[in-house]
């Protein structure tokens, strides 16, 4: 297991997910992000079953920025709640999880 991470979350538009990947990259919480869509989404959402089109949002980072990337996130979100989640990323090349570790690395 690395200690780099893969966090994925979701906006309602194309140029929100860019506006918030930008925001996050450019404060180097994140090495770089993916932008995926349209989607279309499945969920519960205060007690209602729904479906949407969504833009997903997949960032790279390492446990040791999550939170101050996570903070970010809601901080910069636009929605209110939105799904946040994060996983660890148990493999990759060597050189890959090198490139997250040194551009989310502090100053």
């Amino acid at each position: 297991m690395t200690e780099c991470l893969q966090v994925t979350t979701a906006t309602e538009t194309q140029e929100q997910a860019v506006a918030l990947a930008g925001s996050a990259v450019q404060a180097r919480l994140a090495a770089g992000a993916q932008i995926v869509g349209p989607v279309t989404s499945v969920f519960w959402h205060l007690g209602e079953y729904g479906t949407g089109e969504e833009w997903q949002v997949i960032l790279k980072t390492t446990q040791e920025r999550y939170e101050e990337l996570e903070a970010h996130l809601l901080k910069e979100h636009p929605w209110d709640n939105p799904e946040l989640c994060a996983v660890p990323i148990a493999q990759g090349a060597d050189r890959c999880l090198q490139w997250i570790k040194d551009s989310v690395a502090r100053a």
